[in-house]
């Protein structure tokens, strides 16, 4: 593992949440995607209080300003919708696979630029992590989107690449709200530059405390390609503003 990898790791493991944003004041009512009924919010004094001081992410750097739902019973409600609502379908992309590389092979791999998970209904484009002047990887500023960190390997290049994208907000599901309902042998598309398709089988699914994150077993090296997805999950802590564990998702590169 290089020393950039170990520091984003660190970052990581010690962090998890975003740093602090400003949201807009809440309604007094709310309708949660997946329910039929409207749901009500905090008085609108604590609203203001909540909402100044959290916006949750599913991956994680160097604030001590942390983000999340609005309340515990909240965050209840965005996980029985997800219970309810089939995922939406995507299709698998169309192209030419990647083939994997040898153990030894040097080639460069082009950048991923789309992600597309059909068994759990997403489908972004990936936009590039960097890392903070702390050394702490820098999330991205959207829900709406997951991130290649580029300190890893692209996907199809051997080694771990990592991708990361939020679980929620205050404003309702994130890009990878339905990851922790990934199974072993479901398929993840990546898309590269050059309009080839990297196509990978999970493995496991694991969910870690933060304070326990495998650092080594996530970023560590491997001797073929392979892809690690991560997000925030397990029990949501009202009085953090955070969740307090990881899912991560392992996956191999099917060979083309």
């Amino acid at each position: 593992m290089s020393a950039g990898q170990m520091t984003a790791a660190a970052g990581l493991e010690r962090h998890h949440e975003p740093p602090f944003r400003e949201v807009p004041e809440a309604p007094s009512w709310v309708r949660v995607p997946g329910l039929p009924m409207r749901v009500r919010l905090p008085r609108r004094r604590t609203q203001r209080m909540l909402a100044s001081a959290v916006l949750t992410l599913g991956v994680a750097v160097s604030a001590a300003a942390t983000a999340g739902l609005l309340t515990a019973a909240h965050h209840q409600r965005y996980v029985l919708a997800a219970a309810h609502a089939p995922a939406r379908p995507v299709r698998a992309p169309r192209g030419p696979w990647v083939v994997a590389p040898p153990p030894a092979a040097t080639r460069r791999v082009p950048p991923p630029v789309s992600l597309t998970i059909p068994a759990i209904g997403v489908h972004t484009r990936l936009i590039r992590l960097g890392l903070t002047a702390s050394g702490a990887l820098r999330p991205p500023r959207t829900t709406a989107v997951a991130g290649w960190y580029t300190g890893s390997p692209p996907p199809g290049a051997t080694g771990p690449a990592i991708i990361a994208g939020h679980v929620d907000s205050y404003a309702g599901p994130g890009v990878f709200f339905r990851l922790r309902l990934l199974h072993r042998g479901d398929r993840i598309y990546v898309r590269q530059s050059g309009g080839r398709v990297a196509v990978f089988r999970v493995g496991t699914v694991r969910r870690y405390a933060k304070a326990r994150f495998p650092t080594p077993a996530v970023y560590g090296a491997a001797p073929t390609p392979q892809l690690r997805l991560i997000t925030c999950g397990g029990t949501f802590d009202p009085a953090r503003g955070s969740y307090l564990s990881n899912v991560v998702v392992y996956a191999t590169m099917i060979k083309g």
